[in-house]
C-alpha cells in the first residue's frame, strides 16, 4: 500500500466537504481523484482540496477503474452506496460508506456478504461510536467493574424543518434514526425483540418510543423524533448495571454514577477515587484541532484498515444489522398507528 494512501472520493456535496473529506485528509492520505454528478460540486471540491481538473471525474465508473487509487470514500445515498460499493468490492478496493450504506437490510447484507467474500474492508460511516464522550461512556460499561447492562434510555431528536417535504420520513428513518440501531447494540449487547410506539403530532412532526428487549434480559427505551427545536441539545442516553450507570448528555459530557455511601452525617465525608461519581466534558478551550464528533477518528479507523490493520470498526455486517432493526422498528410503528 502506498504512502499516503491514494484516496478516491465518489459524492462530494455539502455533508463530504463539510464533514467527512476535512477529517480524513488530516490523516496520511492524498485526494487522489474525485466523483460527483454536479460540475459546480467538482470544481469547488477540486479548488479546496487540490485535485487537478483531470483527476475531477462524472462517471463513477471511471473512478473505479483507475490504477492509481488504493480505497474510496462513499458520500451518495443508500441506492447508490449499494450499487457502487459492490462495485468498490468487487475491484478489491477497502471502502468507506456513509450511512446507511444501502436502502434496506436486504441490500446491506449483499454488500456485507461480498465484502467478506473478497476480503475487503468495508466501513460504515457509524461515527457516534466515535464520539468522545461515547467511547468513553462505552468503555467504561465493557469493564468487568460495571457487570451486565441491564437498562438502556435515551432520546435522539430533531426538528421538522430538517427534513421538509420528507412526508414518509425515510429520511429520518435512513439518516438519523440508523445511528441508534447501531449504538445501542454496541453498548448494550444484541438485540433480542425491537417494537415502537408511533405518535404523530401532525404531518411532519413524529414521535417514535422504541422499545428493546436484550439477549442478556436487559431492556430499553429510546425515544425518537422530528418535532424539537434544533437550536437544544438532541441526544441524551444511559446505561444502568447494578449500582452503577453512565450518562452522555449532548454528546459531550459523561457522567459515572457508583454507589458512594451518604455524607451527611459523615464529618470525614470527602470524595473517593474507588466511589463517587467521575464527570468528563472535553476542554474547548485547548489549542487543537479535535473533532468530539467522531468523524475523524471513525476516518482514522479507515485509513488504518486500508493498510491492512485488523481493527474493530462498524463493518458492513454492523450496517445489515442497523437497517435490520430499524426496519423491525418502522413496521411496529406502523401496526401501532392502525391499531
Amino acid at each position: 500500500m502506498t504512502s499516503p494512501l491514494r484516496l478516491g472520493w465518489i459524492g462530494c456535496g455539502t455533508h463530504a466537504n463539510e464533514m467527512l473529506l476535512p477529517q480524513v485528509t488530516r490523516h496520511d492520505v492524498v485526494l487522489q481523484a474525485i466523483c460527483d454528478i454536479s460540475p459546480d460540486n467538482l470544481a469547488s471540491t477540486g479548488r479546496r482540496y487540490g485535485v487537478a481538473p483531470e483527476n475531477q471525474l462524472s462517471d463513477w465508473h471511471a473512478l473505479l477503474a483507475r490504477s492509481d487509487i488504493d480505497a474510496v470514500g462513499l458520500a451518495m445515498g443508500p441506492r447508490q452506496h449499494h450499487e457502487v460499493g459492490l462495485a468498490a468490492i468487487a475491484r478489491g478496493l477497502p471502502l468507506f460508506i456513509e450511512k446507511p450504506p444501502a436502502a434496506t437490510s436486504r441490500q446491506a447484507q449483499e454488500l456485507a456478504d461480498a465484502a467478506k467474500a473478497r476480503g475487503v474492508p468495508v466501513v460504515v460511516g457509524f461515527m457516534k461510536r466515535y464520539s468522545t464522550a461515547n467511547r468513553i461512556a462505552a468503555n467504561v460499561i465493557h469493564t468487568p467493574e460495571f457487570g451486565e447492562t441491564a437498562s438502556f434510555l435515551g432520546q435522539y431528536m430533531t426538528a421538522p424543518t430538517y427534513f421538509a417535504g420528507d412526508v414518509d420520513y425515510t429520511g429520518f428513518y435512513l439518516h438519523h434514526c440508523v445511528h441508534y440501531f447501531d449504538l445501542i447494540p454496541h453498548l448494550m449487547g444484541e438485540v433480542a425483540i425491537v417494537g415502537a410506539r408511533r405518535h404523530e403530532l401532525e404531518p411532519g412532526k413524529l414521535l417514535l418510543h422504541v422499545d428493546f428487549r436484550f439477549r442478556n434480559g436487559g431492556i430499553g427505551t429510546l425515544v425518537m423524533g422530528t418535532h424539537q427545536s434544533r437550536g437544544t441539545p438532541m441526544e441524551w442516553w444511559q446505561v444502568m448495571g447494578d449500582h452503577r450507570r453512565v450518562e452522555v448528555r449532548n454528546l459531550h459530557e459523561v457522567r459515572y454514577f457508583r454507589s458512594p455511601p451518604f455524607k451527611v452525617s459523615r464529618p470525614d465525608a470527602s470524595l473517593v477515587d474507588s466511589e463517587d461519581t467521575l464527570v468528563w466534558e472535553p476542554n474547548f478551550t485547548v489549542a487543537a484541532n479535535e473533532d468530539h464528533k467522531g468523524y475523524h477518528a471513525i476516518l482514522g479507523d479507515f485509513v488504518r484498515a486500508a493498510r491492512g490493520e485488523t481493527l474493530d470498526f462498524p463493518d458492513a455486517a454492523a450496517g445489515a444489522r442497523a437497517l435490520a432493526l430499524l426496519e423491525q422498528a418502522i413496521a411496529s410503528a406502523e401496526a401501532d398507528a392502525h391499531r
